[in-house]
C-alpha cells in the first residue's frame, strides 16, 4: 500500500504529463503482477460500486477522531473532498502498512458489500489506524468510488509502453473490454506477445478533433470523406466466436439494452466488427436524443417501448472483416467493404449505411452544413480518404466540423463551491432568464471562465450574497454571462419548462445589464417545431 499511496501522491502534486508517466513506469515497473493490475484497473476509472453509504463512513470518522459534527462539516467545506477531509481529521497517524494493494483490495475492500455494519464499522477504523496519513487518503479514496487523479487512460498506456516495449496500440486494445485485475491479466498485457482469448474485446475507438481553424486550409474537398455527425451512443457491434457484442465508447456492454442490434449481430458475417452510432430512429431520419432516454432509464424493455422508440446502428466504419484487423486499411477499402455487408444484410431496417455527401466545394458544403439542425445531426464529420483508423485522438484525419451552438444572455442567480482544487472558490453557478419581472432558474454551468475571471466571480459572490442556503450562496443579479449549449427540449423537471444540453460559459457579457438578458420567452422560441 506504501508504494500505491506514493504513486497516488507523485500523481496529484503535479501537473506535468511526463512527470506523471516517470511516476507510473517506477511503480509498474517495481509493484508485483496482481498490485499492478489493480492499480491500472483503477487509474483508467474503473472502480466498484458504492460499498457504504456516506452517511456512515463519516459517521464513523468522525466517531473514530472525536470531533462534533458541525466541525467535520466545516471542515469538509473548506476541503471540498471527502477522502482528504477524514485523512486531515483522523488522529495522527501512528503506523504505515507495508501490506501490498491487492490485499487491501481483495481481503478489505470488496468484502465490504458483503458485511454487516459493525464488521465494516471496525475494519474500516482498524485499516485508518494501520496507514499512515498518505495511505489513508489513497485509501479514502478508493472507499468513496472518488479515485480520480488527472491521468487519463491514455497516459497509463504511455506508462505501460514504456515498461514493457509493447506498441501503444496494442496496449490500448488489451484494456479495453470486461477484465478482471488478476496477476495473470497484468502478466498478458505486459508481455510482447499474447493470445487474445476474449472474443468480446472491442477494439480502442478512433476520435475526431474539433475543426479550429478555416475548412479551406484542408486541402481540396476531393480529399476528404464527407459524412453527418450524429448525436447518438458510439458503439460497436461484434460478431466474434457466433456470439454478439455491443460495446459503448464508456466502454459499457449495452448488448442487452438494444435487442434489435443483437438481432442484426447475429446476422453479420463471423468474424465482423462495426464502428457506428446508436439511434433512436423512426421513419428514415434519427427520433431526439430524449427518446433514447426514454430506453436508457428503464430497467426493462416493453413490447411499447420498442415500437415507440427504435434503434437503429448507423455503420459509419469497418474494424474487422473475415476475422482479420483492418484498421490499418485505407478509409476507401474499409468504406467498400461495409457497403457490402450493410447490404447484405437483411436486417429489417435496424442496419443503416452512414450516407456520404457529395460536395464540390467547401462554400456548397457551408450552405448544406446549415441545414444539420433541421436533420436532427450536430453538423459533418470529415474523414481523410485513405487514413487508417487510428487510436484514439489523433490530429489530421479525423475533423468534426460542428454547427454553432445555442446561446443565449443569462444572469447569475446562484453560486456554490467547486471540488479539489477549486473547494475554496465559488464556481459552480446557476443562471437565469427573466418571466416577466421575475428570474427563473434556467441552467447551472461551471465551465468556461477563465482562472482570473473565477476569482472575480467568486470576489463578487462574496460580497454580494443575499441568502445561504448551505453551501449555496443566493447572490445579488448583477452578472451576465452568455451561455452556449448543444440541444434544448421541454422538461417538466425544471422549474423554467426546459432543459438544455451541455451548457457552459461562452463569454462574461460585462457589456450587458441584467436587464438585458434574455427572456423565458425568447428560449422557448429555440424549441424544435414539434
Amino acid at each position: 500500500m506504501r508504494a500505491f499511496a506514493d504513486l497516488y501522491a507523485a500523481l496529484d502534486e503535479t501537473t506535468k504529463t511526463n512527470e506523471k508517466i516517470a511516476a507510473m513506469s517506477k511503480y509498474f515497473s517495481t509493484a508485483p503482477p496482481e498490485d499492478i493490475a489493480w492499480a491500472v484497473h483503477f487509474l483508467i476509472g474503473r472502480r466498484p460500486k458504492r460499498l457504504i453509504e456516506t452517511r456512515k463512513l463519516v459517521g464513523w470518522a468522525i466517531e473514530e477522531a472525536g470531533i462534533p459534527n458541525w466541525l467535520f462539516g466545516e471542515s469538509y467545506q473548506a476541503v471540498g473532498d471527502l477522502a482528504e477531509t477524514m485523512a486531515l481529521l483522523l488522529p495522527s497517524a501512528q503506523a504505515s502498512s507495508d501490506l501490498p494493494l491487492h490485499y487491501w483490495v481483495e481481503e478489505r475492500l470488496l468484502p465490504l458489500r458483503a458485511w454487516d455494519d459493525a464488521a465494516r464499522r471496525n475494519s474500516l477504523i482498524d485499516a485508518w489506524r494501520q496507514m499512515s496519513e498518505g495511505q489513508r487518503f489513497a485509501w479514502n479514496k478508493l472507499i468513496t468510488g472518488e479515485f480520480r487523479v488527472g491521468v487519463s487512460q491514455n497516459l497509463v498506456v504511455r506508462a505501460l509502453a514504456e515498461v514493457s516495449g509493447v506498441s501503444t496500440a496494442v496496449l490500448a486494445h488489451r484494456l479495453m473490454g470486461d477484465w478482471e485485475p488478476t496477476a495473470d491479466f497484468a502478466t498478458q498485457i505486459l508481455a510482447k506477445e499474447t493470445a487474445d482469448a476474449d472474443v468480446s474485446r472491442p477494439y480502442p475507438f478512433c476520435l475526431a478533433y474539433p475543426l479550429d481553424g478555416s475548412v479551406e486550409e484542408l486541402g481540396a474537398v476531393g480529399e476528404w470523406q464527407i459524412e453527418w455527425k450524429w448525436d447518438g451512443i458510439r458503439s460497436q457491434l461484434i460478431r466474434r466466436g457466433w456470439r454478439t457484442f455491443l460495446w459503448s465508447h464508456g466502454e459499457e456492454l449495452i448488448t442487452e439494452r438494444f435487442p434489435e442490434l443483437e438481432a442484426v449481430g447475429g446476422l453479420l458475417p463471423e468474424g465482423t466488427l462495426l464502428d457506428g452510432e446508436v439511434l433512436p430512429w423512426k421513419d428514415g431520419a434519427p427520433l431526439p436524443f430524449t427518446q433514447m432516454q426514454r430506453r436508457i432509464g428503464r430497467k426493462e424493455l416493453g413490447g411499447k417501448i420498442l415500437a415507440e422508440v427504435p434503434v437503429v446502428l448507423l455503420a459509419f466504419d469497418l474494424l474487422e472483416w473475415n476475422g482479420e484487423d483492418v484498421r490499418e486499411r485505407p478509409l476507401e477499402w474499409r468504406r467498400q467493404k461495409l457497403e457490402e455487408i450493410v447490404a447484405g444484410t437483411a436486417s429489417d431496417g435496424h442496419l443503416v449505411l452512414s450516407p456520404v455527401l457529395d460536395g464540390t466545394s467547401w462554400e456548397e458544403l457551408k450552405s448544406t452544413r446549415e441545414q444539420a439542425r433541421a436533420r436532427g445531426v450536430e453538423g459533418f464529420m470529415l474523414k481523410r480518404r485513405g487514413s487508417p483508423y487510428r487510436v484514439g485522438r489523433k490530429r489530421g484525419d479525423w475533423w468534426k466540423w460542428k454547427i454553432n451552438p445555442y446561446s443565449v444572455d443569462a444572469v447569475l442567480m446562484y453560486a456554490q463551491p467547486g471540488s479539489g482544487r477549486r473547494a475554496s472558490l465559488f464556481t459552480d453557478y446557476t443562471f437565469g432568464v427573466w418571466n416577466g419581472d421575475v428570474l427563473v432558474p434556467f441552467a447551472k454551468a461551471y465551465s468556461g471562465l477563465t482562472d482570473d475571471e473565477i476569482r472575480q466571480v467568486d470576489a463578487f459572490v462574496r460580497n454580494n450574497t443575499i441568502e445561504k442556503f448551505g453551501p449555496v450562496r443566493h447572490v445579488k443579479p448583477e452578472l451576465v454571462f452568455e451561455l452556449a449549449f448543444e440541444a434544448i427540449q421541454r422538461s417538466s423537471r425544471h422549474r423554467s419548462g426546459i432543459a438544455v444540453r451541455f451548457p457552459r460559459m461562452a463569454r462574461w457579457r460585462t457589456d450587458k445589464k441584467p436587464e438585458d438578458a434574455d427572456s423565458l420567452d425568447t428560449i422557448r422560441a429555440l424549441l424544435p417545431k414539434e
